[in-house]
C-alpha cells in the first residue's frame, strides 16, 4: 500500500502512459497479443460488440450500451477518443473507471508490458495500452457484455483481437486515407476486417463502392449480415423538445414513441443500428421482439457529449466534433432542421490532414461568419493557413482569425450577436473541427 494521494498515483499513470505517445501509430496485433496472453487472455472472458465505420461509432456505442444497461446487463464500454479525462475512455455500466480502478489497472498491465516491449523494437502504444487495460478492467469487473469501438480502421486496430460475436459498420467514407487508403473501397475492406467467423453483421446503409466489400468479407468467413433499408432502419422521425422521437424497424418489430435526447437524422440512423446490434446480440429477430418499454428506457437515457451538445445559451452554443466532410454535412443538416437560428457563427479548428476545403464548401452557405483557431493538439492546422482556404470560398469579410480557441469563442459569440434582431435566442454559435477542438472547448465553457 501507498499513502500518495490517489490523484498524484492517477497523474503519474497518466504521464506515463502518454510518454509511449498519444497519436504513435504501431498496427501490430502481435505484441497486443502477448500482452493480453501474459494477463490470461481477458478479452475471452464476456462476449463483445464490435464497432467500426467512419461516423458515428461512438454515439451508437453509447445508445448499445444504454439499451443494454436497460435490459439489466452489466457493460463495459471502451470508446476513444475521450474529451476531458483517459477515464472516460473506460466506462463500467455506463460511468467512467474511477481513479483507484484506473491505476489499479494500469499498475498490472504496464509490469507485462515492459515484458512484451523488450521483445521488440518498437514499444507497445499508448491505444495498445488501454486497450488492454479496458479488457482486463472487464473482466475484472466482470461484466455481462463489452461494447468496444475501434480506434482506426479494423483488420489491423488493436482492438481486433476480439472477435466479437456481433460486428457494427456504421457509414464509412473517407476519412484517414494516409492510413487506410484513399479509395472508400479500400477503407471499407480495411474496417470490414473486424468481420470473423460466424460472426452477426449490423450494418447502416453504405454506399456501393463501401458495401460490396463488407457483403464480401461476409461471404468469406460465413458472417450473417442484417442491413439498413433491409431488415431494420428508421421508419419516421420527428423533432421534439431535447431531440426527436422515433418509429424504429427492428429486426424483431417495429417501435414507436421512442424518444432520443439527440439531434439529427444521423443520430436516428444510429439509434435503428444500435437497436439491431442489441436485438442481435440479444436473440431476438423475426420470431422475438425486445419489451417496447425497456426499449425507450434505454433511448431515453443517451447522452452523446460533443455530438451537437448545447453547453450555454443566449446565445446559444454547440459543440461539434465533426472532423471529415461526412461528418459535417450530418451536423449542418441538423442544425437546419431543428434550430430556428436566424444567425450562425462557427467556430472551426482542425487537424492539418483533414479534407478541410470539403469541410469550410459545407460551412460556407452554412453559416454567417466564421472564426478560425487551432486547437490544443500539434496536429492543428494553422489558423492563417485555413483562414487563406476559407476567404477563397466566405470572401475577406466574412472570416476572422484568432490564435487562441478562448478568443475565438468571444469573438464567435460577439459576431453572433452583432444584430439586434438576432440576439440572444436568434443567434447560435457552432464549435466544431474536430474532437480536441470540443475537448479545448468543454474545459472552458462547462461549468
Amino acid at each position: 500500500m501507498t499513502d500518495q494521494p490517489i490523484e498524484e498515483r492517477f497523474a503519474e499513470a497518466e504521464a506515463e502512459l502518454l510518454e509511449r505517445g498519444f497519436t504513435r501509430m504501431e498496427f501490430d496485433l502481435d505484441k497486443i497479443g502477448e500482452l493480453l496472453d501474459l494477463l490470461g487472455s481477458p478479452q475471452r472472458a464476456y462476449p463483445s460488440i464490435h464497432l467500426t465505420g467512419t461516423n458515428g461509432k461512438t454515439s451508437t456505442a453509447r445508445m448499445i450500451d444504454g439499451l443494454l444497461r436497460a435490459h439489466g446487463l452489466h457493460t463495459g464500454r471502451y470508446t476513444s477518443p475521450h474529451l476531458e479525462t483517459v477515464r472516460e475512455r473506460i466506462s463500467l455500466d455506463g460511468e467512467p473507471i474511477g481513479p483507484e480502478r484506473f491505476v489499479s489497472v494500469y499498475r498490472e498491465v504496464v509490469d507485462l508490458a515492459a515484458l512484451v516491449d523488450g521483445r521488440h523494437v518498437e514499444p507497445l502504444t499508448y491505444f495498445d495500452l488501454t486497450t488492454t487495460m479496458a479488457f482486463a478492467a472487464f473482466a475484472d469487473a466482470p461484466v455481462d457484455v463489452a461494447v468496444v469501438e475501434v480506434g482506426l480502421g479494423g483488420a489491423e486496430d488493436a482492438t481486433n483481437v476480439l472477435h466479437a460475436g456481433v460486428c457494427v459498420l456504421t457509414p464509412i467514407g473517407l476519412d484517414h486515407t494516409e492510413w487506410l487508403g484513399d479509395r472508400i473501397s479500400d477503407i471499407a475492406t480495411a474496417k470490414a476486417g473486424i468481420i470473423h467467423k460466424g460472426a452477426t453483421v449490423v450494418t447502416a446503409a453504405q454506399e456501393e463502392e463501401a458495401a460490396r466489400p463488407i457483403l464480401e468479407r461476409c461471404a468469406e468467413v460465413g458472417a450473417t449480415i442484417a442491413r439498413e433499408g433491409g431488415e431494420f432502419g428508421v421508419l419516421r422521425r420527428a423533432v421534439a423538445v431535447g431531440g426527436q422521437v422515433l418509429t424504429l424497424q427492428g429486426l424483431g418489430g417495429v417501435y414507436d414513441e421512442v424518444l432520443l435526447p439527440l439531434h439529427g437524422a444521423h443520430q436516428a440512423q444510429n439509434a435503428a443500428v444500435a437497436l439491431a446490434a442489441v436485438e442481435a446480440f440479444l436473440g431476438a429477430g423475426a420470431t422475438r421482439t425486445l419489451d417496447p418499454e425497456v426499449v425507450r428506457e434505454g433511448f431515453a437515457r443517451v447522452s452523446s457529449p460533443g455530438r451537437l451538445e448545447r453547453v450555454r445559451n443566449a446565445p446559444t452554443i454547440l459543440l461539434d466534433a465533426a472532423h471529415n466532410p461526412q461528418g459535417m454535412a450530418a451536423t449542418i443538416t441538423a442544425i437546419q432542421e431543428e434550430f430556428s437560428f436566424r444567425r450562425v457563427v462557427a467556430v472551426l479548428a482542425m487537424f492539418a490532414d483533414k479534407d478541410v476545403r470539403a469541410v469550410l464548401e459545407l460551412l460556407e452557405p452554412a453559416v454567417d461568419e466564421l472564426v478560425v483557431t487551432r486547437n490544443s493538439s500539434p496536429r492543428s492546422a494553422a489558423p492563417e493557413a485555413v483562414a487563406e482556404l476559407a476567404t477563397e470560398l466566405f470572401g475577406e469579410d466574412r472570416v476572422h482569425v484568432e490564435a487562441e480557441l478562448p478568443d475565438a469563442i468571444a469573438t464567435a459569440v460577439s459576431l453572433a450577436e452583432a444584430e439586434a434582431e438576432v440576439a440572444l435566442a436568434g443567434a447560435g454559435v457552432l464549435v466544431t473541427g474536430s474532437v480536441i477542438t470540443v475537448a479545448d472547448a468543454r474545459k472552458l465553457l462547462r461549468r
